[in-house]
């Protein structure tokens, strides 16, 4: 690298560590569909009798912040003041994740207990020794029945009016339970575009109905589903891409494509695909995207341009995905890393 490509490569390192000591300042508000994760681990004891299915002898039981409220989660671990806001129900996952929030420093007050409503729980039962790999045989999934009530729905609203003024930047996480409804959706962007903030979205079944955000974050297989054409490489990727921006009314497109990093489109400007960061030797893509739209998200409210926004966000998924379980990346792993780009 010639001398003005290493002092290009030093400045941008420089931004992006600026924008990261930002992060503090940052109001950010998720809304979406709180879960819980959970984990039950098991030693591999037998075959079963009753069918041929492996007996697992219980080791321990572990529990995380999931879905929105682990995109809460990584926003409070780079440092962001952070207020989640949707419904539990009120059992004992919801006490869970009250406790799990409270225990991280993390408001409650963005949250409303829905009487007869299920907490969504994902429950990955998972099987290896003490020196072995643990590795996950099967995942139970309790869900809500639809919606928030319309009472419930007018106390998120209420929430909403009374935290989302104060926000930097709004994330939706919608795992497809319900909680962002239109009404909800629609009075995020009123309170956006009053306030300035940048509004992200990660759908999981429902992209196509949240218009007119600054910026959107599917992977690879979303983006194919939302533009109806294959995706395979970087000249597809960028054809269905376009589509999709156009579609959205969109700002920004961040495309996670697993092995082969991510690929930026701008509305106005380039597409830019950023090579996967660290090995490809992956422990577990669980929450990835949470941490990635919570990144992006957080440092565009900083002041980051979107390259530099998307390269750590890049950085961070890429650090989360070594982690075992539901994990969030810390402002110093972050720090750690981009150093790298100034070798």
């Amino acid at each position: 690298m010639g001398d003005r490509g290493a002092l290009a490569v030093t400045e941008a390192v420089k931004a992006m560590r600026s924008t990261i000591e930002g992060f503090p300042a940052r109001n950010v508000v998720v809304v979406g569909d709180l879960i819980l994760d959970e984990y039950l681990f098991g030693k591999p004891a037998r075959i079963s009798r009753e069918a041929p299915v492996l007996i697992l002898r219980f080791a321990e039981r572990q529990v995380f912040l999931g879905g929105a409220a682990n995109a809460a989660h990584n926003a409070h671990a780079l440092g962001a003041r952070v207020i989640p806001i949707g419904a539990i129900g009120p059992d004992d996952a919801g006490e869970e994740l009250v406790a799990l929030f409270g225990s991280a420093g993390i408001s409650t007050d963005g949250i409303v207990t829905e009487r007869g409503r299920t907490t969504p729980v994902k429950t990955r039962i998972m099987a290896g020794g003490y020196q072995a790999t643990r590795q996950q045989v099967v995942r139970l999934d309790r869900e809500p029945a639809g919606e928030p009530q319309p009472t419930t729905e007018d106390a998120l609203l209420e929430r909403l009016t009374a935290l989302g003024p104060r926000a930097a930047a709004i994330v939706i996480s919608d795992y497809g339970y319900g909680t962002v409804t239109p009404r909800i959706f629609e009075h995020v962007k009123t309170i956006a575009r009053r306030v300035n903030a940048v509004v992200s979205v990660d759908s999981r079944y429902q992209m196509p109905r949240f218009t007119g955000v600054t910026a959107a974050t599917p992977n690879e297989a979303e983006l194919e589903q939302l533009a109806g054409v294959p995706a395979d490489d970087e000249r597809a990727v960028e054809k269905a891409g376009r589509q999709v921006l156009e579609r959205l009314d969109a700002r920004l497109l961040l495309v996670t494509r697993g092995s082969r990093g991510m690929a930026l489109l701008e509305r106005d400007g380039a597409t830019t695909f950023i090579p996967i960061h660290g090995t490809d030797e992956i422990a577990d893509v669980t929450g990835a995207g949470d941490t990635v739209i919570s990144t992006f998200t957080l440092a565009l409210a900083s002041g980051a341009t979107p390259l530099q926004a998307a390269t750590l966000a890049n950085v961070a998924g890429g650090i989360v995905v070594m982690k075992r379980g539901t994990a969030t990346v810390a402002p110093s792993e972050l720090r750690q890393a981009i150093s790298l780009h100034d070798s």
